[in-house]
């Protein structure tokens, strides 16, 4: 997690986010450090996000701005392929649009009260662990609910 002023854009702090991520792996062994797909909205698509990831070989799936669609095919030929996008696997990001809505439910963290990014950070950590611990426990053995 990266804590920014309230009006910098996220997709300039992309690259540090993806440098300090770590995806578990199933079985033992230290996490990866290369995800298999990165979802992210239409803030994102830039050719400098797109390129860096292309070059770690990792799967984008981010929707093309009208801007960009339009640019592109007003340029013709020259203006190239639209990106590849995979609609189905896009449908998962709801999943930390959802995330987002739960932690806004605290209204510290949604309004950040909190002048220091460090103690914003330790209210965004207890509010996502209330919320884990809120949820009903799931043993991934068993067969019932």
């Amino acid at each position: 997690m990266v804590v920014t002023p309230g009006n910098v854009n996220d997709s300039t702090v992309f690259d540090t986010v993806m440098g300090a991520l770590r995806v578990p792996r199933a079985g033992a062994g230290r996490p990866r450090r290369r995800p298999d797909a990165v979802l992210a909205d239409k803030a994102y698509s830039s050719r400098a996000i797109r390129r860096g990831l292309r070059e770690r070989n990792i799967r984008t799936v981010i929707p093309e701005r009208a801007d960009q669609e339009a640019n592109r095919l007003r340029r013709g030929q020259a203006g190239g392929r639209p990106p590849a996008f995979d609609r189905e696997l896009y449908r998962a990001r709801n999943v930390v649009e959802r995330c987002f809505g739960r932690l806004k439910q605290f209204r510290a963290i949604a309004t950040r009260f909190d002048k220091l990014a460090d103690r914003y950070r330790a209210g965004v950590h207890l509010a996502a662990l209330i919320l884990w611990l809120r949820e009903p426990a799931q043993d991934p053995l068993s067969d019932s609910p």
